[in-house]
């Protein structure tokens, strides 16, 4: 199994750490070229604006756009944003893979970020400690998207066909769990 990291920008670095924890092949990905040799990919948490011009710039928005229909795709907050169908607060392209509306920077800035304990039915009901830094919010979702997890009663973390989202960071905790639900994502689609 092979997963890819997009590495345009943002916390691409902290994803790969915990792959390579959990033992799984994980390389960078930064041009169309490097879709190619993957059976997953996760979009880190940044800024969601300067990685669809940093796409643009290299071509990528397409590619990755044909990508995420057929493979198993996991975005983190920026990521979470991008796999969405709608964009709010401003309005801005996406990939459209995912059913759901998002507004970017719900909860505020920087210095409004928080952890939030949650109890995550979809992994037996354990708590996790959940970090928010500038998150978007899920303020829509079609009946076709699962909801996984909620956090001051808005979802955070959904799956919609290959595709999961989370509104949170889960690669700035030592917490591997999240990982390993996408990672038995792609298993079961390989």
């Amino acid at each position: 199994m092979q997963i890819g990291v997009l590495a345009l920008q943002g916390a691409y670095a902290k994803h790969l750490a915990m792959l390579k924890q959990l033992g799984v092949n994980a390389c960078e990905v930064r041009t169309a070229k490097d879709l190619n040799r993957l059976d997953g990919l996760i979009i880190p948490g940044g800024e969601s604006s300067t990685m669809l011009r940093l796409m643009q710039d290299e071509q990528l928005f397409e590619p990755l756009k044909e990508f995420v229909k057929k493979h198993p795709t996991f975005g983190t907050c920026a990521g979470a944003i991008l796999l969405a169908c709608k964009v709010q607060n401003p309005s801005q392209a996406s990939l459209g893979a995912m059913d759901i509306e998002v507004t970017r920077n719900f909860y505020g800035r920087q210095t409004d970020s928080f952890i939030e304990s949650v109890s995550i039915p979809s992994l037996g009901g354990e708590v996790l400690d959940l970090v928010f830094i500038r998150a978007p919010s899920i303020t829509k979702t079609s009946d076709k998207v699962e909801i996984l997890a909620k956090c001051q009663d808005h979802p955070v973390l959904v799956k919609h066909g290959n595709c999961l989202a989370a509104t949170f960071h889960p690669e700035l905790t030592k917490d591997t769990r999240i990982h390993k639900l996408f990672l038995d994502m792609v298993k079961s689609a390989c």
